[in-house]
């Protein structure tokens, strides 16, 4: 079994997706300290180093290293200051690739990571993993495209070690286009599930900037990017449409009961099929939903996985 480290491992998105692709984790970082209950709940087998990644001086040996450093620099729905310091984590995923020396390495960030002002943030990661001696691609994926129910781009960056002489490709969509299987819709994903899970779900008003973005899906459909804030997270299709009455001012068609998607919810629209939430003091639901919606989709990152040639024997 070919074995990987993680680092901004979250609670387990990436890890999970290399698990089903045939991988030993074999140790996984974050800072946050309900993504690690989270996580070792459902996979206990794993070293988890809760800390700030600098403070890990020595990485195992492994053939496969991956990263999810925190995006809110290059975020659509954050702050999104070129030269704030949370852009250079990955200077740190440099220190341990340079350390490991694995076979190959992936990274994956938000899509907004392309857009012009942040593009030589983007050109410099490709040029230090390059001079590291590795042959790198990047590209955006979509997570509907591979079996997620929900519309997320991510960009992903995925380097082979230059003495294999291969060069990364990324993998053709499984899902919604042509001669692929339709996208898997909320209904799929949420079927079996609780019409009203009392506690679940963030139960306040809903502002009127919220009601604006118009964050409704029907049934049939994908969902909009489930985020990390709980009162932005997209509405549950039981809840009535949303009608627009002038610029910003939108309401709902009906008196119905209208409601946020639930935590549980969110995670199963991420591709987490059997997720066990722990009861710990870390766990506040503001908290699970922050852990579920930094996650990345299992089903996304393993057809990123799988992609890579056979070079882990």
């Amino acid at each position: 079994m070919p074995t990987a480290v993680s680092l901004f491992s979250g609670c387990g998105g990436s890890d999970l997706g290399i698990v089903n692709a045939g991988f030993d984790v074999l140790m996984a970082n974050d800072k946050l300290a309900y993504a690690r209950d989270l996580y070792l709940h459902n996979h206990p087998e794993t070293d988890y180093k809760l800390s700030d990644v600098s403070l890990i001086e020595h990485f195992p040996k492994a053939e496969l290293l991956v990263g999810c450093y925190p995006c809110q620099g290059f975020s659509q729905g954050g702050v999104r200051e070129p030269d704030r310091k949370i852009n250079t984590l990955y200077l740190e995923f440099a220190r341990a690739l340079k350390q490991i020396r694995p076979k190959a390495f992936i990274v994956e960030n938000v899509a907004g990571m392309v857009r012009k002002n942040f593009r030589h943030l983007l050109e410099d990661q490709i040029s230090v993993f390059t001079a590291l001696g590795y042959t790198v691609k990047a590209e955006v994926l979509n997570a509907a495209h591979f079996g997620v129910a929900q519309e997320r781009k991510r960009i992903f960056i995925v380097g082979i070690r230059n003495d294999f002489d291969f060069e990364y490709k990324f993998p053709s969509p499984s899902h919604g286009v042509e001669d692929t299987p339709p996208f898997v819709s909320i209904r799929d994903a949420l079927q079996g599930l609780p019409e009203w899970p009392e506690g679940e779900f963030y139960a306040r008003d809903f502002h009127w900037y919220y009601l604006s973005r118009d964050r409704r899906r029907n049934w049939d459909e994908v969902s909009k990017t489930i985020v990390a804030n709980s009162r932005h997270m997209p509405l549950h299709p039981m809840s009535p449409k949303l009608i627009k009455l002038e610029h910003n001012v939108w309401r709902f068609e009906t008196e119905e009961r209208a409601r946020r998607f639930s935590y549980r919810e969110a995670a199963k629209l991420q591709g987490f099929q059997n997720i066990e939430f722990p009861d710990t003091k870390s766990g506040s639901m503001d908290m699970r939903y922050t852990v579920i919606g930094n996650a990345v989709p299992p089903p996304l990152f393993e057809a990123v996985v799988r992609n890579i040639p056979d070079i882990w024997s």
